[in-house]
């Protein structure tokens, strides 16, 4: 019930703010980025039919959901009508996107460079990035649109406890001190190459006091009844807003970077050019800190991602776009 009305809430606020934003867009004029109108020439800002449906997919884990929501709000904001087709699989998503299911979604480069384009590991966010984009739209006709801050990679999570009695704050601290911790490994992590096996071959062995296999869903409960030490991670984990987790620097780079951004159908694009820009107004808002604090919203205080997702675009989209 209580949801239920902070839901109704957000729908009127929105709704007011969607009612003044539509009003104010004929006064809007382009800004001076280079990208005011398309290769014909022609004004994004013209009148275009925004009543046919831009169907936006999500894959079916928090983050992505909140992302996708974001992208839908923004739209909904310009006036244009949207269809979420939320929750695919995520090795449903992309599959999607190309056959027309779906026309666009929010990804991730590194995913999209060792998944999807089956490439060997790259570390430099614009590499990445460059690689996928310039690939992506040869192979598929799919545009991805500038990339956010935020970065959802793999990475390493210690006790602040343990991070202050050993002066442990990147990786290669761990691989000096690793013979004092106590490592909760996930089994998989040992033997994986992005794992244990990348670590090793780029800061060297990880003689750990002890390794002990743990059920992912439980390390931090694990972390914090001081069982184990250290753990493996992903960088924007809610958990990682509690200040008895410190996130390791990955000082040597072993990971990719996970950056995340939309991507779009051509076709898309082609009818509506103006989107581009309302969705990466979007995305230069999402810093690793900011998603992370989302997440734990929803993930640790169990708010549902719909309200996370509108009280963020409300304080952060819309103000920094006027």
């Amino acid at each position: 019930m209580k949801k239920t009305g902070i839901k109704r809430i957000m729908a009127v606020l929105l709704s007011l703010m969607l009612m003044g934003t539509l009003a104010a867009c004929g006064s809007e004029k382009a800004g001076d980025t280079g990208k005011e109108t398309t290769e014909t020439g022609t004004d994004k800002n013209a009148d275009t039919d925004k009543s046919t449906p831009i169907r936006i997919g999500s894959k079916n884990f928090t983050e992505n959901l909140i992302v996708a929501e974001l992208y839908a709000l923004a739209l909904e904001d310009k006036g244009y009508t949207v269809d979420r087709k939320f929750n695919l699989a995520s090795s449903a998503v992309h599959t999607a996107l190309v056959n027309n299911d779906i026309d666009l979604y929010p990804e991730y480069t590194g995913t999209g460079l060792l998944s999807v384009l089956q490439h060997d590991l790259l570390t430099d966010p614009d590499e990445v990035y460059t690689t996928v984009k310039d690939e992506y739209k040869s192979k598929f006709n799919l545009v991805w649109l500038d990339y956010a801050p935020a970065n959802d990679g793999q990475g390493l999570v210690i006790t602040k406890k343990a991070s202050d009695e050993y002066g442990i704050k990147t990786i290669s601290d761990l691989q000096k001190n690793a013979d004092k911790i106590r490592f909760a490994s996930q089994g998989e992590f040992d033997e994986r190459d992005d794992g244990i096996p990348a670590l090793e071959k780029t800061y060297g062995k990880f003689n750990f006091k002890s390794s002990k296999i743990y059920d992912n869903a439980l390390k931090y409960q694990v972390l914090s009844n001081d069982e184990a030490d250290v753990a493996p991670a992903y960088t924007t984990e809610g958990a990682l807003t509690d200040d008895q987790y410190v996130l390791l620097t990955d000082d040597k780079q072993v990971w990719p970077p996970y950056n995340l951004a939309p991507v779009v159908r051509q076709e898309l694009l082609d009818t509506y050019p103006q989107i581009a820009d309302i969705l990466n107004a979007v995305d230069k808002d999402l810093t690793t800190e900011k998603i992370t604090k989302l997440n734990a919203e929803v993930d640790l205080d169990k708010k549902e991602y719909e309200e996370v997702a509108g009280e963020f675009f409300i304080n952060e989209v819309l103000k920094s776009t006027k």
